[in-house]
């Protein structure tokens, strides 16, 4: 059993650059200070990415409020929408930061985060210079913020043209003595276009995702939209578990379609999370909004929770558990037709509430009947297609499972 965060299993090489975890701070809230970071290694943390810097005179003025979230019932925050921008403390500050870190944990790992406009080759290799100076572990240019900073040619706007991207990174590696990661937006139709560029002008990594545009919702009452800043808004960047998918198929098609190392971003919030991300290809997982819900004391159930895992699974490294499962993505036509499964519904835990019930009747093929007088669901395995609607909205885990099945299916 693990029992601390420096278990020996959660060590691992990231561009040549040693982490004694794989879970790193992303550049976002939970990184605005040097005081803030220091708080989270002394909490466990293997690496932290500070607030992005932008070239002097670039003017940052955050608005408020500037998050909402998306709450279903007592859960909160299964998406947050933000509109905040970079980093709003000066550059030389943080290189004195950064110093300060490093002094004070050799063993962390700190990332400066840099952003200059698509075509400013020259704010770019001066940014480059000057992190790497303060005795930064790496450095990640940041193409994929969603708001705000679009608007002034940055961000986003950058890694949604490859070939951008592409100048951006031999740029800044032309200068770098570190390591670069180049931070992606998945706001495109193809990101896998974006990582080929990056990887062509020399990207040591890859980090995706930064956060996914959307618009939260609307007051009703005050007819706002949110969050709202004296009563008008804007598109912002949205986080949390609810990305995790897009993220997920993100990190995977770079995996897949570039030879560069993947840091992993995108609704990171258990060792569950961290484990399905470092099967689908990623080295190193960021985390961002789950510390801003519970604190950086999440860091002691990941790296137990993980380590435990690949004890039980024998893996011996994190390294052995990259991309194991992103190897099982396919194309659709590959999969096979054959494999027959039917729903399978365990009457002893059975709580006879009828979701499945309604759940066949409405959105699927009728193959689940209900006895409303003993309050009891029955499966017609003829009828089933298989498509585990039910299992999904049983609310107890398990009570319905799809099994091998023999029985010929009846043509609706």
């Amino acid at each position: 059993m693990a029992t601390e965060t420096e278990h020996s299993l959660l060590k691992v090489d990231f561009c040549g650059v040693k982490f004694k975890n794989p879970f790193i701070l992303a550049s976002a809230p939970p990184t605005t200070t040097g005081e803030m970071i220091m708080r989270a290694f002394d909490a466990g943390w293997g690496g932290a990415i500070i607030k992005t810097l932008v070239p002097e005179g670039e003017p940052v003025l955050n608005v408020a409020p500037r998050l909402a979230s998306l709450n279903y019932g007592r859960n909160r925050m299964a998406v947050v929408q933000n509109i905040e921008l970079v980093s709003d403390r000066g550059i030389k500050i943080w290189l004195k930061e950064i110093g300060q870190m490093k002094k004070r944990y050799p063993d962390r790992v700190v990332i400066a985060s840099i952003m200059a406009a698509g075509p400013a080759k020259k704010d770019w290799q001066e940014l480059t210079r000057r992190v790497q100076g303060s005795g930064a572990d790496m450095i990640e240019c940041n193409l994929g913020c969603p708001h705000g900073m679009p608007e002034r040619g940055m961000g986003s706007i950058c890694s949604q043209d490859p070939e951008i991207t592409k100048h951006i990174t031999q740029w800044v590696k032309d200068i770098s003595r570190i390591p670069v990661i180049i931070k992606l937006t998945p706001n495109i139709t193809d990101i896998k276009m974006t990582a080929k560029a990056a990887q062509a002008g020399g990207a040591d990594a890859i980090s995706a995702i930064n956060t996914v545009a959307g618009l939260l919702g609307v007051d009703l009452d005050t007819l706002d939209p949110l969050p709202s800043v004296n009563g008008r808004s804007t598109y912002g960047g949205c986080s949390g578990p609810g990305m995790k998918p897009i993220a997920l198929r993100a990190v995977c098609e770079i995996f897949k379609s570039t030879s560069c190392p993947v840091s992993g971003i995108g609704g990171v919030g258990t060792w569950r999370d961290a484990a399905e991300f470092i099967l689908l290809g990623a080295t190193t997982v960021q985390v961002c909004t789950a510390v801003m819900h519970w604190g950086y004391r999440i860091i002691d159930d990941l790296c137990e929770g993980l380590a435990n895992y690949m004890e039980d699974r024998r893996f011996s490294s994190i390294e052995k558990m990259v991309g194991l499962a992103a190897q099982k993505i396919t194309m659709h036509e590959a999969l096979s037709r054959d494999h027959r499964v039917v729903s399978s519904i365990d009457d002893e835990s059975c709580i006879g509430c009828g979701l499945c019930h309604v759940a066949c009747r409405d959105s699927a093929y009728q193959a689940i009947d209900w006895d409303a007088k003993k309050r009891q669901p029955t499966v017609h395995e003829e009828r089933c297609t298989g498509c585990s609607l039910c299992a999904h909205v049983c609310p107890v885990d398990d009570c319905i499972t799809m099994k091998r099945s023999t029985v010929p299916l009846k043509k609706h």
